[in-house]
């Protein structure tokens, strides 16, 4: 099966996150790693951090004891409005194949499996993880293992255009909250109103996102600080006793949260004395320690390094202590977007690029 068909049939695996089945792709993939040599090959059943939902997976495979590891994610994002296809399909044509998860990141599944066809390698190993477009309860779970702990760089795929990914910004939300009494509206011009100090908060960040877009590194210069919401209230005729905002950044590599979060409460305070704020996400920025190792094992086959605008994987590999790329057949701008795909071409440069990785630890004799 060349890779475009075997693309095909994992896009017709439905995993989306949530409501996807990790665990059926995973034993398809379990089967089909081992057809290709691997030594061990293990599927872990992760538990998500909701309760209610379905349990995540990953498989891995090794041959020897991998000192490499090429790391792609099973699960995709549910379909967005706009498809003019069936986003499970897996449709080949004359120079794509159209479907949930083409680019973001089942052709990278595709590419790898078509390359171990063709190499037999040696102290590499391969992990296919569930659960990055939510939680990364899987990444995690791989991380803490044992399997973890002889892994010296990871190539983790994302769609980067054929450019090597050796940074990219973090990401952290957070709630503020405020209450009051609440009331009848007749009493709103002496009570306290928790959706006003939370719109007076909302301009104030603005004003702190407009300050910082002249500070940071070149290339990632801003915050992308976003206001998402404000909520509270029931009704038109009540005062509401409780208001709350969300908000996010993207912070670089090095920055300083503490910092930052103490000048966000100088101004939630300007907003109203009595204002908590807490992170509910904190995903942290991502630099390649030294992209030379991962040069070679990539050979000439890549495109320059680049800043990448998105988060990955990546960062939890090198927040543990193992360096990493992000590198992967197709385009961000077509990932998450009605009728992904990637073209037929950028799935024969990748399967060439993990030949070389993988030769690069081809076994002896």
């Amino acid at each position: 099966m060349d890779v475009a068909e075997l693309l095909a049939e994992l896009i017709r695996h439905p995993t989306h996150n949530p409501g996807g089945d990790e665990p059926a792709i995973c034993r398809t993939l379990e089967r089909a790693l081992r057809d290709r040599g691997a030594d061990e090959v293990l599927v872990a059943h992760v538990p998500r951090e909701e309760p209610s939902a379905q349990a995540g997976a990953y498989v891995l495979a090794r041959w020897g004891e991998p000192r490499t590891v090429i790391n792609a994610h099973i699960d995709t994002v549910p379909a967005n409005s706009g498809w003019t296809v069936d986003p499970w399909a897996g449709i080949v044509t004359s120079d794509r194949v159209i479907g949930l998860g083409a680019a973001d990141t089942k052709g990278a599944i595709a590419a790898t499996l078509a390359a171990l066809e063709s190499v037999k390698p040696h102290n590499v190993g391969v992990l296919f993880s569930g659960d990055e477009e939510r939680t990364g309860t899987c990444i995690k779970h791989f991380l803490a293992s044992d399997w973890a702990r002889v892994i010296e760089r990871a190539i983790v795929c994302e769609p980067t255009g054929r450019t090597v990914g050796v940074k990219h910004r973090g990401c952290n939300a957070f709630v503020a909250e405020v209450e009051g009494r609440g009331g009848h509206s007749s009493g709103a011009d002496h009570m306290h109103r928790p959706i006003v100090t939370m719109g007076k908060l909302a301009v104030l960040l603005d004003e702190l996102a407009t300050r910082w877009l002249d500070r940071g590194p070149e290339d990632m210069k801003g915050l992308c600080l976003n206001v998402a919401s404000i909520e509270g209230g029931v009704a038109f005729n009540v005062v509401p006793n409780q208001a709350s905002l969300t908000f996010s950044i993207r912070p670089p590599p090095g920055f300083d949260l503490q910092a930052f979060e103490a000048e966000v409460m100088d101004h939630a305070r300007r907003a109203h004395d009595h204002v908590r704020m807490r992170s509910v996400l904190s995903m942290v920025p991502f630099a390649t320690r030294d992209a030379a190792p991962f040069r070679k094992l990539l050979g000439g086959l890549t495109g320059p390094e680049a800043t990448l605008p998105f988060w990955t994987e990546a960062a939890a590999f090198s927040q543990a202590g193992i360096d990493a790329v992000v590198i992967g057949p197709g385009d961000i701008v077509q990932a998450h977007a009605p009728d992904e795909f990637v073209t037929k071409s950028d799935l024969a440069w990748a399967v060439d690029v993990f030949k070389h990785v993988l030769e690069s630890h081809a076994a002896p004799g």
